[in-house]
């Protein structure tokens, strides 16, 4: 089998693009792959048709061959766009010596280890930065079924919160506790915003509510600050949604500094390379919750990767909550019953897109978007006026 041709259908949301690629063979058969790609929609695109001689014409089951192609034989160090772009047709790949196979990709992998896969929410909390309402939005997350969820109570602090933010902060995440009960897992988002020292103090000031963990607390290479802080408090520390790569995760476990790792397969190089990360995590007692943010393909092939790892704590999960429109793009959407999702059991990844539905949602310039809408920049009234423009 030989991929003859791909193509690229980026999808527009009002906070969000998603972008899908579709390889084609000659047996026939297309792979499909994804990728929410933060401010660099049209670069990765472009990336990719700078790079097609390195996907057309070679055989998709050749995975390692494809990762050596992109990332060596093109000079220079893989960041962000490479692995993003890599990942596309990684996933795309899977997704057709799948279909080839005639067997869901999780069975390709390793088979799985468990039968369900826990999901907690996020993207619930496009309200305004007040404790009731924060409160009133949790309580919904609980009717809707799932056992967690995923908010950032911070506003736009910048290493230190004012007294005053700080303080409204704290009242944010007790009354979402009290509105949910002691055991749903709550996963306090801090978006990389802060020094050691702050977070520290959050984190002495939480800890009576027992988050299920700190995210980000520190910028995403503050090594130092990030071990301070797992060292200062028996709070578990989860990181590395702005990683991209295997080497970019190595000095995270040297520290000792992580007791969660969260990789996102569209910008991590894919489902391989993730694999890999995962079980160096196992090897160090860290675990892996992968930062889903993306549609029906994404999801779908973090989940079949969930089934594989031993070390797989749970799955990140928007679209019931936010753009709810990207489960429409294909058929197939994985779905949330009593906070968890069931074993996927059609071959390749087991979805089809919709690309007049894709079509009809053209893509906009996300470029001054943070990557979470729950910031303050994305309260209840400026979604609302970006509905309106």
């Amino acid at each position: 089998m030989k991929i003859t041709d791909f193509r690229t259908i980026p999808m527009g949301t009002p906070w969000r693009n998603v972008s899908y690629l579709i390889l084609e063979t000659d047996t026939g058969l297309i792979g499909l792959g994804e990728s929410r790609i933060v401010g660099k929609t049209h670069t990765v695109l472009e990336y990719l048709r700078d790079v097609k001689r390195h996907i057309i014409g070679h055989d998709p089951h050749d995975i390692e061959d494809l990762y050596r192609r992109l990332t060596l034989l093109d000079f220079g160090k893989p960041g962000e766009v490479v692995m993003t772009g890599l990942a596309m047709v990684e996933l795309a790949c899977w997704d057709l010596i799948g279909k080839a196979c005639n067997q869901p990709v999780y069975k390709l992998l390793g088979g799985k280890v468990r039968d369900k896969v826990p999901a907690y929410a996020n993207g619930w909390y496009r309200v305004e930065r007040d404790p009731q309402a924060f409160a009133e939005a949790a309580k919904k997350v609980v009717d809707r079924g799932y056992i967690g969820m995923k908010f950032d109570p911070f506003g736009n602090g910048d290493l230190e919160l004012t007294r005053e933010e700080l303080k409204i902060s704290i009242q944010i995440i007790e009354a979402v506790r009290e509105a949910v009960g002691p055991d749903i897992q709550l996963f306090i988002e801090m978006h990389g915003r802060f020094a050691a020292h702050q977070a520290l103090e959050i984190a002495k000031k939480i800890e009576h509510i027992n988050p299920s963990w700190l995210e980000e607390p520190c910028r995403p290479n503050d090594l130092d600050g990030l071990a301070r802080v797992r060292q200062g408090t028996y709070l578990p520390i989860a990181t590395g949604e702005r990683l991209y790569g295997a080497p970019d995760f190595r000095p995270f476990f040297g520290l000792n500094a992580i007791d969660i790792i969260q990789p996102d397969i569209t910008q991590c190089g894919g489902i391989l390379e993730v694999k890999k990360i995962a079980s160096t995590a196992e090897s160090h007692g860290v675990m892996v919750a992968p930062h889903n943010v993306g549609g029906i393909v994404s999801t779908m092939a973090a989940l079949h990767l969930m089934f594989t790892l031993r070390n797989g704590k749970i799955l990140e999960h928007f679209n019931d909550f936010v753009d709810q429109e990207v489960q429409q793009a294909g058929t197939g959407y994985p779905t949330v019953v009593d906070g968890h999702f069931s074993l996927p059991d059609k071959p390749g990844w087991g979805v089809e897109l919709d690309e007049d539905f894709i079509k009809a949602h053209p893509p906009g310039n996300d470029g001054d978007v943070i990557q979470d809408p729950g910031l303050d920049m994305f309260r209840k009234a400026d979604w609302n006026m970006r509905q309106d423009t």
